[in-house]
């Protein structure tokens, strides 16, 4: 059985604005990831049209390059940047 990938779960520190949206770190991507997804469910910010896209809010545009529509699948590029 092959290992989990220990670099995807290593926790990282995270910037100021991710903190904003997430909590406090250090965390793994993936509790990351977890957690913007509770913030956005928390706050109705997923497009009722399209589930697929997200209605940025103030944090997340800090987080999301002042974008006021990220696709769901853009999440991980736009997060990487604030992760070290």
């Amino acid at each position: 059985m092959p290992k989990a990938n220990s670099a995807f779960m290593k926790p990282m520190n995270l910037s100021p604005e991710l903190e904003a949206v997430v909590g406090n770190g250090p965390m793994p991507r993936s509790e990351v990831v977890k957690n913007i997804w509770v913030y956005i469910k928390k706050h109705n910010l997923q497009d009722p049209a399209n589930k697929r896209n997200i209605n940025t809010d103030d944090k997340l545009k800090a987080v999301f390059d002042g974008k006021p529509v990220v696709n769901m699948l853009e999440i991980a590029k736009y997060t990487s940047k604030h992760l070290s």
